[in-house]
């Protein structure tokens, strides 16, 4: 429910509601309507959606900083393991993050907009149940490493939260099945990170498509950047830092030896934790692929891993530069690769278009032009979360919604078993299995949790 938060109190522990969420987000016109303000302090006695974030690294900051702009949400509560760090740089260089400078960072903006200049209200936890188990929290963001992801939504959304998660929605496929069934059975609101659906020249490009301006679409070219060929740090193995708990940062995956080259930034250079840039960005511009296609809820028929170089150091066991090949029912193509141009590119029989942040192009110069796809400008969402907060109190699905970026980053986890076992796989999209292969879908469906986390699953 929204909350009413007064500009010195300190939230601590759990405030018990005599009116459950849902019901008053059913109930209230309130939501529906703009909100008013007695004063200019945005940070005084205002109903608004408590949010509790976890994780607060360099991405998390983005996040908080967009929150911190919607005047219906107040942010309540921060969770890292880490509780300061400079990411990546030596210490003392560049921005500072963890859990206490995002602590820092909320309080010194709201204390800057009220009366007396002071405001004492966020609360810390290295340990994301305090935040996903809390009564008095409406929303959680979702900003940790990706092997993280599926168990602190999943906790999330089974104790009644609406849920903003980073993408890749999961590290591991049978993760992603799991998290937007589970969405579907809680009726929660779901927003990924793929925020591209939310700029307006990839909603233009996607418009464009779906009317046919190309003709018959033949192929569609997916580029993303390559990733780590040599170590991006310090690869010496070390003692972890004391501000650091590390075994909780591994969570579920491999306690691997702890080192600055796949920490912080670099981590997802290592299957332990994330799945190389390939499936950093695959749910960024194959995402937008997809929505053009309309296959939110879909996907290829058929996917080969093709020409992987993989790192060229031990400390990562990623692909450097990779190319997976696609087929559709439609009889379109695709493939996502490094060696494209990174964006979308889709090429039909009347011509191509175009599109990467800040670039938009097309054989028919017209076709850039905003009138072609029948909007202005000004686009559907300032940002990715206004558009949640407004599915909040309409209940109604997000922009990017989890099973989208599920389907989106499916080619990716397919092309990781493709190129394992050294053979195409024949999907079905229906029942998400490759197709009479055993082997394959065993591969597909692994998921090898650490104890004592256990596996989720989808609750009937």
């Amino acid at each position: 429910m929204m909350r009413n938060i007064d500009e010195c109190s300190l939230i601590q522990g759990f405030v018990m509601s005599q009116f459950t969420r849902r019901h008053f987000l059913a109930s209230s016109a309130a939501l529906t309507a703009p909100l008013l303000f007695p004063s200019a302090s945005r940070a005084a006695a205002l109903d608004r959606l408590t949010v509790g974030v976890v994780g607060a690294g360099s991405r998390a900051f983005n996040l908080i900083d967009n929150f911190l702009r919607e005047k219906d949400a107040q942010l309540v509560a921060v969770c890292d393991v880490d509780e300061f760090h400079y990411r990546d740089r030596e210490w003392g260089k560049g921005p500072a993050y963890g859990r206490k400078p995002a602590q820092e960072r909320i309080e010194k903006v709201y204390a800057g907009q009220t009366k007396t200049g002071k405001f004492k209200g966020v609360t810390v936890t290295d340990d994301f149940r305090e935040i996903t188990q809390r009564d008095d929290i409406d929303i959680v963001i979702v900003a940790t490493p990706d092997h993280w992801h599926a168990l602190c939504a999943y906790d999330a959304l089974i104790h009644g939260k609406d849920v903003y998660c980073e993408k890749p929605v999961t590290h591991l496929f049978a993760e992603g099945r799991a998290i937007y069934q589970e969405v579907a059975k809680q009726k929660a609101v779901f927003q990924t990170g793929s925020q591209q659906r939310s700029y307006t020249d990839f909603q233009h490009c996607v418009d464009l498509i779906r009317s046919g301006v190309l003709g018959k679409l033949e192929r569609i070219e997916v580029g993303l950047p390559s990733s780590y060929n040599k170590p991006q740090g310090d690869a010496t193995i070390q003692t972890p830092p004391d501000h650091l708990d590390y075994d909780m940062w591994c969570g579920p995956s491999e306690k691997l030896p702890y080192m600055r080259a796949r920490h912080h930034r670099w981590w997802r250079g290592y299957t332990a934790f994330g799945g190389g840039v390939l499936m950093d960005w695959i749910g960024h511009h194959n995402d937008i692929a997809h929505w053009s296609m309309n296959l939110d809820h879909s996907g290829p028929t058929k996917v080969e891993a093709v020409d992987w170089e993989m790192s060229g150091t031990p400390v990562y066991d990623t692909p450097h530069q990779y190319t997976i090949a696609c087929e559709y029912e439609n009889g379109i193509t695709s493939t996502i690769s490094s060696r494209n141009t990174q964006g979308t590119k889709w090429i039909g029989e009347n011509g191509w278009l175009y599109v990467r942040r800040g670039k938009l192009e097309a054989s028919n110069p017209e076709w850039t032009d905003w009138k072609s796809s029948g909007r202005t400008k000004n686009g559907r969402y300032s940002t990715h979360a206004r558009n949640f907060l407004d599915c909040v109190a309409s209940r109604k699905e997000c922009i990017a919604p989890a099973e989208a970026a599920h389907r989106s980053i499916t080619p990716g986890h397919l092309g990781y078993v493709s190129h394992a076992l050294g053979r195409p796989l024949n999907w079905n999209a229906e029942s998400e299995t490759v197709v009479d292969d055993p082997e394959s879908n065993k591969l597909l469906y692994a998921v090898n949790y650490r104890e004592p986390w256990k596996v989720i699953s989808a609750k009937s």
